[in-house]
């Protein structure tokens, strides 16, 4: 498996908790964009991976979800291969 695909992967899982995690606190992608200052699509594109997000961008998205990065990101880390 090549680097690259090796990244793809590890995003897959970062992004399909960062969709579970708003599914299961029942908010919108669009109310979830408006609480960022950011149209749905923004949302939209991140969940199907085809918009990647720095720290910062993370960051912002834990806040918003109501969810410690700091621990977000141990249970990614620990779904990792």
């Amino acid at each position: 498996m090549g680097k690259g695909k090796a990244h793809a992967a590890e995003y897959r899982v970062l992004v399909g908790m960062l969709r579970d995690l708003r599914i299961e606190a029942g908010i919108t992608q669009e109310e979830l964009a408006k609480e960022l200052g950011r149209p749905q699509s923004y949302i939209s594109k991140i969940e199907r991976g085809e918009r990647l997000i720095d720290p910062v961008e993370l960051r912002r998205l834990c806040i918003a979800l109501e969810v410690d990065m700091g621990n977000f990101v141990q249970r990614w880390v620990a779904k990792l291969p």
